[in-house]
């Protein structure tokens, strides 16, 4: 799930120092400059498919850290349970851009240190320093995997092969579309709409004036009969293909991968009018309660081994070049179907997910922000 790496405003001036530096962990100007034994625990909230056995098992087997991971439906869901008891709850969590900056502004999450984490050296350069986690030159994580939302389909069901989004909004299928349910929707909306209506002047799905936003919830409404169900866990979308309720719908690769290991038919691509896509990022909840067991695993899962594994599991692309070539030990020509190690272009040719805010690249403050989204996300779907 990813931010925008292109550039945005910031929600508010920022202070450095967002938090007092985890006990257990030595520190200097308020960063660990090294990561002590394990705690034995680490608690953490993931989008499914980012905690599996595969690399969670020889990771503490190796560290002693016993993973202990929920699952979260929405950046939305991120938020609130990072904020659950007092922010003592979790250790660390998986966020998309479209929370990342919510959670540093918020300070729920506090700076880490990049030195600590070997293969960061190895990171493609859009990903060291990403504006929807790295602000004034201070780190608050580990940037992990990207990659584009996509259109899946039932290649027996659906023909002929769609090939834009157009086809999640048509009555054609009615009954038989599914869609996340996160108000973050909204912008492939927006997306879709800047190729389909160009009077609507959208160049940004993420920076909406009150006419393009209302045009894009316009047409979320007339879509609303012509779904079956909004999914909130990956698991729900594909449950739904597997047993038919849905034949078409906006997905991720990691539930094409694995209805295609169950043997149901789909296929999945970035339509014509291209995508919304997600850069995740590891991040250190400020009240961390297993500091070192924290570092750890941000310095496990950013190994070219752990990377590649994850790739090729999800169907996303390594923040790590070093992993590119793992992924066609592991699966001939996997490195290639992801993009792993793309161009600067292809990178910025998706709009990745970033928080919206009031204030619009242009210096307007006309755009709708993330509460009105909620608001009008939450109102649409009654």
């Amino acid at each position: 799930m990813k931010r925008n790496i292109r550039g945005y405003v910031l929600l508010a001036a920022f202070t450095a120092a967002l938090c007092v530096p985890a006990s257990g962990v030595s520190a200097s100007k308020g960063l660990p400059t090294s990561v002590g034994k394990g705690e034995g625990k680490l608690n953490l909230i993931a989008w499914e498919g980012y905690t599996q056995g595969q690399w969670v098992k020889p990771f503490q087997k190796k560290t002693g850290c016993k993973v202990h991971a929920h699952y979260a439906g929405s950046s939305d869901d991120m938020v609130t349970l990072m904020r659950q008891g007092g922010g003592t709850q979790y250790d660390g969590v998986s966020a998309s851009g479209d929370a990342s900056l919510r959670l540093i502004y918020g300070k729920d999450v506090q700076a880490v240190n990049p030195k600590l984490i070997p293969d960061f050296k190895n990171f493609i350069p859009a990903l060291k320093s990403p504006p929807h986690n790295t602000i004034k030159g201070v780190h608050y994580g580990i940037s992990l995997q990207w990659g584009p939302n996509t259109l899946l389909w039932n290649t027996k069901k659906v023909k002929p092969a769609p090939t834009s989004w157009s086809s999640i909004y048509s009555k054609k299928y009615k009954g038989k579309i599914t869609v996340p349910d996160n108000p973050i929707q909204i912008a492939d909306a927006a997306l879709y709409l800047s190729k389909a209506k160009p009077s609507l002047k959208i160049s940004d799905p993420y920076e909406l004036t009150q006419t393009q936003f209302n045009a894009a919830i316009s047409l979320l409404k007339r879509q609303k009969p012509l779904i079956k169900k909004y999914w909130a866990l990956a698991s729900d979308e594909i449950g739904l293909f597997k047993s038919g309720d849905a034949v078409i719908g906006a997905s991720w690769p990691y539930q094409t991968n694995t209805l295609k290991a169950d043997k149901v038919r789909v296929k999945d691509e970035i339509p014509k009018e291209g995508a919304t896509g997600w850069a995740d990022t590891w991040m250190m909840s400020a009240h961390v309660q297993h500091p070192n067991c924290m570092y750890k695993w941000m310095q496990w899962v950013s190994t070219p081994k752990v990377q590649a594994e994850q790739a090729i599991y999800f169907g996303e692309t390594p923040a790590n070049t070093k992993a590119c070539s793992i992924m066609n030990k592991l699966s001939a020509g996997s490195a290639q179907q992801y993009h792993c190690g793309a161009s600067k272009k292809y990178f910025n040719s998706i709009k990745f997910w970033k928080t919206p805010i009031s204030k619009c690249d242009n210096g307007k403050n006309d755009c709708m922000n993330y509460s009105q989204w909620q608001q009008a996300w939450t109102q649409m779907k009654g």
